[in-house]
């Protein structure tokens, strides 16, 4: 079943961010690999593509995984959690309507 994992930044998180950013993308390329993400990427600051020193306020992740309880456990392992940049996390089952 797909899980949608979002994760709610902390005040000014940039520097977190950037500093475990490359063993975040890691997890989720392997989830890419296994071919279980829908989608991914970060909730910019503000309404702009590229929000430069504003940042980011979070981050959406849609991925299937086998129950509920293994998203969660998927989330709660993440780098950004152990680096202090997520301050919230919710882990919800998503069903994918559109595109079919």
């Amino acid at each position: 079943m797909l899980y949608a994992i979002n994760g709610e930044d902390v005040p000014d998180s940039l520097g977190k961010r950037m500093t475990v950013r490359p063993e975040h993308l890691k997890r989720i390329q392997v989830l890419q690999d296994e071919g279980r993400l829908v989608l991914a990427g970060p909730y910019p600051a503000i309404d702009s593509q590229d929000p430069g020193s504003a940042g980011f306020s979070g981050s959406l992740i849609v991925a299937e995984f086998e129950s509920l309880e293994a998203a969660q456990a998927w989330a709660n392992a993440d780098p950004y959690i152990s680096a202090g940049v997520y301050q919230k996390v919710t882990v919800k089952p998503f069903k994918k309507v559109l595109p079919a």
